[in-house]
């Protein structure tokens, strides 16, 4: 039996992706898994539907995560229909658009910060709510290689949300390591999903692979396996830290 059966776990921005690579992990695992989404409403159906046929427990829950009553909405419904939550994965986000750093527009800033910074605070404070009086859960954020190297041409607002994020993370390491709660993060590189297919080039994908001391893209299923490792009693002394996922891309 594995550690995470009958856990109650969400997985935020789950249907695609690296997201919907950990939903199934955390599955396979036995965990009961609530995921949400915003556009993806066709994978998310498909989604649900393979967990149950398989005999696993899943529910798919739409929610703009950046608006507070949403937020309060999804993790009551998780309660409800799942039980208390064991682990959340913050892993809603994205760039949304390039932009060089005298050109971007305040509008795409916000909203940038929005999606991956305000997003993960209102997750993560509803899971605390939720954690705090347990005395016991598990939180790992969606951060980035962005954050440490200041991210690719025209992504400087996206970098300084992730860097956002990695403080983020700190922060509620140490403050909530004394009720048993660990915090930590994830900052992949480059992975192959349609993140990269919409805001990369070929050409840009196989320069970052020659920089790559592994030589390869990695994989959504390469991030959740670490989710995972960080969600588990395997990394029970581990919080407060981010865990990079760039085959080497980060060494620097």
């Amino acid at each position: 039996m594995s550690q995470f059966t009958n856990k109650v776990v969400l997985v935020t921005g789950g249907a695609s992706g690296i997201g919907a690579a950990t939903t199934r992990a955390f599955a396979r695992e036995g965990a009961k898994v609530a995921f949400t989404y915003i556009t993806s409403a066709d994978e998310a159906r498909a989604i649900e539907s393979e967990i149950r046929a398989a005999g696993g427990t899943a529910l798919a829950i739409r929610a703009d995560l950046t608006l507070p009553e949403e937020v309060e909405a999804c993790f009551r419904q998780v309660a409800e229909t799942l039980g208390p939550l064991d682990v959340l994965f913050a892993n809603a986000g994205g760039l949304l658009d390039r932009a060089a750093a005298t050109e971007t527009p305040l509008d795409l800033w916000m909203a940038c910060f929005d999606v991956n910074v305000t997003a993960t605070f209102l997750t993560c404070q509803a899971a605390l709510k939720v954690m705090a009086p347990q005395r016991s859960g598990c939180i790992v954020t969606m951060t980035s290689l962005a954050a440490y190297n200041g991210g690719g041409p025209g992504a400087s607002h996206y970098a300084a949300s992730k860097g956002a994020v990695v403080t983020y993370t700190r922060g509620l390491a140490k403050e909530f390591g004394p009720l048993g709660i660990r915090v930590n993060g994830v900052a992949p590189g480059l992975i192959a999903t349609r993140f990269h297919d919409r805001f990369n080039t070929p050409e840009g994908r196989k320069g970052a692979v020659d920089q790559t001391p592994l030589r390869r893209e990695g994989t959504s299923e390469d991030v959740a396996e670490a989710v995972l490792f960080l969600a588990s009693d395997k990394a029970s002394f581990i919080t407060g830290e981010i865990l990079q996922i760039n085959g080497g891309l980060g060494i620097f």
